[in-house]
């Protein structure tokens, strides 16, 4: 069974100093960020499917070298697609663009495969105005997060508020070329906002339960049925900080029994399991210790899918979850 994960910052990654080219257990720490993500690990754990992100983190005090404005996150951002064109030169990745190009469901990868992937673009910073938006289409860029904190064109996490008169004027353009809307990391005005103004296709690639951790970064359960009646799908973080209670951090690790509880309580509120998938970001600026104890590096992914069906979800299920439902999505909203 293969299994798709809707966000790893792999790009990210490499721009300080990993070669994900290699086993995840061969690449360097950054403090207590240990290394979960290598290509090796992906393929062992056959993840047939990632949306691998541009990330271009916004200068704060712990990342000088983050952007200070858009045109310096312009410069990031084509850092990092230089850097994904470079390996899909190489075979290392295949690059998605279009429904006709998603695995088949029994896709096998083996130690030398490409892993499939979508370009997913987390915070719009980097596209300076709307003219500019089909420039990242035609270099294969396909899904839009238009917030990660606050940018020019949307409120964001711990940083509440709509969308800007530029963010209004940026989503028809999105829609009209085709691109995915990422929910994850909208403020919650900024959300509804889009919802209103866009009829394109919106998932949250990596986003948890508001009823279970109560910030701004988790979806309420009014967000998660809005995605739901798009036909959207969530796909549940991995960090122990969106899985579990801050009462309980520092107290005991987060396990795939909180991933299926977000799961679960995702199937329940809409009355199907039809819209709740994988999004792990690991490695997204946190470490081995910071995601479920039972996952070691992605190759463990398989893992998930025990944990559904010991929690009682049925094989058919377990597949649409780790797996089906992305399919489903990205055929239906990737261009033939």
């Amino acid at each position: 069974m293969i299994a798709i994960d809707a966000h790893l910052d792999l790009a990210y990654n490499a721009a300080r100093g990993r070669d994900i080219r290699l086993p995840a257990a061969q690449l360097p720490a950054d403090g207590t960020d240990i290394a979960t993500v290598g290509l090796p690990d992906l393929r062992r754990g056959q993840v047939g499917l990632v949306c691998a992100t541009i990330f271009a983190d916004p200068y704060n005090e712990h990342y000088p070298q983050g952007y200070k404005t858009q045109e310096e996150a312009q410069v990031i951002a084509w850092n990092q697609m230089q850097y994904y064109l470079q390996l899909f030169k190489e075979r290392q990745l295949d690059l998605v663009t279009s429904s006709n190009e998603l695995p088949a469901e029994d896709f096998q990868l083996t130690e030398s495969s490409p892993v499939p992937a979508i370009v997913l673009m987390e915070g719009a910073d980097p596209i300076l105005s709307p003219d500019e938006a089909i420039t990242w289409w035609n270099l294969g860029v396909r899904a839009v997060g238009l917030a990660w904190r606050q940018t020019a064109y949307a409120g964001g996490t711990f940083c509440p508020g709509p969308l800007t008169e530029a963010g209004r004027k940026l989503v028809p353009v999105l829609d009209r070329l085709g691109f995915i809307h990422d929910a994850s990391h909208l403020a919650e005005e900024s959300f509804w906002d889009l919802m209103d103004l866009s009829g394109g296709p919106v998932m949250a690639s990596h986003s948890n339960c508001r009823e279970f951790v109560d910030t701004d970064r988790q979806i309420s359960d009014d967000m998660i049925r809005a995605i739901a009646r798009r036909g959207g799908v969530i796909g549940i973080n991995f960090f122990y900080k969106f899985l579990i209670a801050p009462e309980f951090h520092g107290k005991r690790r987060a396990n795939l029994g909180d991933v299926v509880r977000h799961m679960d309580h995702i199937c329940q509120i809409t009355g199907s399991d039809k819209h709740v998938a994988i999004g792990t970001d690991m490695d997204g600026g946190l470490g081995r210790n910071e995601i479920p104890q039972e996952i070691t590096t992605a190759a463990d992914l398989p893992k998930v899918g025990d944990a559904l069906r010991n929690a009682g979800y049925d094989d058919a299920a377990t597949a649409r979850i780790m797996r089906g439902n992305w399919l489903r999505f990205f055929g239906e909203h990737l261009p033939a």
